[in-house]
């Protein structure tokens, strides 16, 4: 199943159900069913999935927050004049969170009355979530701010290093806090005792990172294949080497997408490409073959049975893994 959207593809997601839905640059969210929701007056510029898990929230050029599912738009937050460029939810506690500028904004689904706001001294790259929600990293110049979410006077924790971060991830158990780099690589830290964990050696930018196999693995984007770093065991990373998936000398990954419970790894390419590999396997399935524009969006189904991927033209699609 294609699509042709001709606005460039910010997200693609599968939400609880099943569905996949693609996030766009002409500010609409288009489900595979066929709607068409009008979430912004802009861009999208960020998506993720909201704490039901059911239809896909967005941030965009105009300043709003949007929860799109097939029956409509609801807004969640508005900040005329800003871009909400970052975009997290955690079904755990139920909270929302959105950056704008050096702002970090929280919400609370189930208490419209709820807000939090943490100011930053540069403005946030990315943030997510620690696995019970109660946690937010931001990524931002010179390291991660760590940041209770619900707490409204507080001094956050700064875990140092120098240079620009443009994506945060928690390992599954909270030990861990993975950042990606303006650099071609990725920084961690022990969160515990902030030890630092250098991981290099990428060919690019890392702009995909995501852990799998119940932890074990994080999968990553920006080299020639899928790199994976083993995140099993109380050091993590340190002292490890990577793997590195489906190697190909004449493309880069672009984009990893997984699920925490299972084995099955996609990946995108900057020549259109998509693929999907076991791990435990190294089965290699080619789901898109056919050379494109570059893949911008990922996804793998709560099954990880099914595909969904966008380029950076508007084409889109959901392939079966075979």
């Amino acid at each position: 199943m294609t699509f042709s959207y001709d606005a460039y593809v910010t997200a693609a997601l599968f939400d609880r159900a099943g569905r996949a839905a693609f996030a766009l640059g002409d500010g609409t969210v288009r489900f595979e069913s066929g709607e068409t929701i009008e979430a912004h007056d802009g861009a999208a510029l960020s998506a993720c999935l909201p704490p039901s898990g059911d239809g896909i929230l967005t941030g965009g050029d105009d300043g709003r927050v949007v929860l799109s599912t097939p029956a409509g738009a609801q807004e969640i937050a508005s900040l005329p004049g800003k871009w909400i460029e970052s975009l997290d939810a955690s079904p755990e506690s139920g909270l929302i969170a959105f950056a704008a500028g050096r702002d970090l904004h929280v919400r609370d689904a189930a208490d419209a009355a709820f807000a939090r706001t943490f100011v930053h001294e540069k403005s946030i790259a990315d943030l997510a979530f620690d696995p019970k929600g109660r946690r937010l990293a931001a990524a931002t110049y010179g390291g991660v701010w760590l940041w209770y979410a619900k707490i409204a006077d507080q001094k956050p924790v700064v875990l140092k290093w120098a240079g620009s971060h443009i994506g945060a991830r928690w390992s599954p158990d909270g030990k861990f806090l993975v950042s990606a780099m303006q650099e071609n690589q990725l920084h961690g830290w022990r969160v515990a005792d902030e030890k630092n964990m250098r991981m290099g050696g990428y060919p690019s930018k890392v702009r995909s990172l995501s852990f799998m196999s119940k932890g074990a693995l994080l999968a990553t984007s920006g080299a020639n294949g899928a790199v994976c770093w083993p995140f099993a065991g109380p050091t993590g990373p340190m002292g490890k080497q990577a793997a590195e998936i489906g190697y190909d000398d004449s493309a880069l990954t672009t984009r990893v997408a997984t699920r925490l419970d299972k084995t099955w790894l996609a990946a995108g390419l900057d020549d259109g490409r998509v693929w999907a590999a076991d791990v435990t396997g190294e089965r290699l399935v080619p789901l898109k073959a056919e050379k494109g524009a570059a893949i911008s969006a990922l996804a793998l189904s709560p099954d990880a049975t099914r595909v969904a991927w966008g380029d950076e033209d508007g084409n889109a699609g959901v392939a079966e893994i075979g």
